[in-house]
């Protein structure tokens, strides 16, 4: 790795980092940049999960304010872990292009129930109303597939959890955004852990790119914090189309 092809990942490592604490997507700005600099897209795929989760760390930490307390948050990790887990053994053990074509539509759709929430919400019901049973079934069953995305290719995770979460919880969208970002980081380590064992991972680049997230994480949520939840969720809805846009984009040609 020469001087220039460092330069490019700490730039597009800060970034990223602030990208995701604040919409999520960052990792379309890491996974390119690693491409750059001349990994092969499986290993910097791999290299680039690795490298994103100082990021998520941070924006727990500048988050935490917005952390809803009980029980009920700390239920959600479990599974946030179990789903990421599958979702790094399909990325290792399967062929990508088939999924390559379906993330585009995940994205695409996950920002289009954010973007019309509130429609939504008429037709299912608000979650105030929902029962407690359904309610959390729901909120389950939305990490864990969150979850295996993420751990398949966790570009847009954000996005997908954001807009997720919002529809089935009562709560404001910071602290939906504050929830996304420890799962965000559930996620992150779990993948650290399987791909550091089993992955092509690059520890040179990862030394670069991890510790600008870092910074860029913390930046990203004390951000998010003060953006009014109008200008938040349009934040989110723009850049979750744009990420969905590019990426059928790139599956496609």
């Amino acid at each position: 790795m020469d001087l220039s092809d460092a330069a490019l990942l700490l730039a597009a490592g800060l970034a990223a980092g602030t990208v995701n604490a604040v919409a999520g997507g960052g990792s379309l700005i890491t996974f390119p940049a690693l491409i750059a600099s001349g990994l092969p897209p499986v290993p910097a795929n791999v290299t680039n999960s690795v490298s994103v989760f100082p990021g998520y760390l941070a924006s727990v930490a500048g988050s935490r304010a917005d952390l809803p307390r009980g029980r009920a948050l700390w239920s959600l990790l479990p599974t946030a872990a179990v789903g990421t887990v599958v979702g790094c053994v399909l990325l290792l053990a399967t062929p990508a292009r088939a999924f390559e074509l379906v993330v585009p539509f995940l994205v695409l759709g996950a920002t289009a129930v954010l973007a019309f929430q509130d429609p939504l919400r008429r037709l299912v019901g608000h979650p105030a109303q929902l029962s407690p049973r359904r309610r959390t079934v729901t909120v389950q069953v939305m990490v864990a597939v969150g979850a295996v995305y993420g751990g398949y290719f966790g570009a847009a995770l954000g996005v997908m959890l954001v807009a997720g979460l919002a529809l089935v919880l009562d709560a404001t969208l910071a602290r939906v955004t504050a929830v996304k970002n420890l799962l965000s980081a559930v996620v992150g380590l779990t993948t650290l852990v399987v791909f550091a064992l089993f992955g092509p991972v690059n520890w040179v680049a990862v030394a670069v790119v991890a510790p600008a997230t870092l910074v860029g994480g913390y930046v990203g949520a004390r951000l998010a914090r003060r953006l009014p939840a109008v200008v938040l969720k349009t934040v989110i809805v723009l850049f979750g189309t744009t990420i969905g846009l590019y990426l059928l984009w790139r599956a496609l040609t």
